[in-house]
């Protein structure tokens, strides 16, 4: 089944913040001993990565929070203009249960870094640190 949006649909879509409390009149203020906003279910964006990217004259870099995960349990690598780093980690429980913890990321890797010469290691503290030197120029 197709749907037909009306032409007078505004250009950034559906302004939720609008729509939604007269339709759902308890979630615009309080209900109880609970205060509502309609920001609640418009979906946002996922801006808490606990990854620092830089990049300057020196060269690049990227820090990840890997403190829940071993060395071993993660995996670096170079696709294209891209370096991903993975981790999965298993945890067996008492009993039948299992613990799985998982995490993908893709960093663009700036024009002029010199690829080949990518490092990884892990901090004591945690801290994933991907790093790889500008390109050196001739001039």
């Amino acid at each position: 089944m197709d749907f037909i949006l009306p032409p007078s649909l505004p250009v950034g879509g559906i302004p939720w913040e609008k729509v939604l409390p007269p339709l759902i009149p308890r979630l615009n203020g309080s209900y109880g001993q609970y205060n509502w906003s309609p920001k609640l279910l418009v979906p946002e964006t996922d801006n808490t990565s606990s990854a620092e990217v830089t990049c300057d004259e020196s060269g690049f870099t990227v820090q990840v929070d890997v403190k829940h995960f071993n060395p071993k349990d993660l995996l670096v690598k170079v696709t294209g203009d891209f370096v991903e780093v993975q981790g999965k980690h298993e945890e067996k429980k008492d009993g039948p249960g299992l613990t799985t913890r998982q995490f993908n990321r893709r960093y663009r890797i700036p024009k002029g870094v010199d690829t080949m010469a990518l490092e990884s290691a892990v901090s004591p503290e945690g801290i994933l640190i991907i790093s790889a030197p500008m390109l050196q120029t001739e001039n």
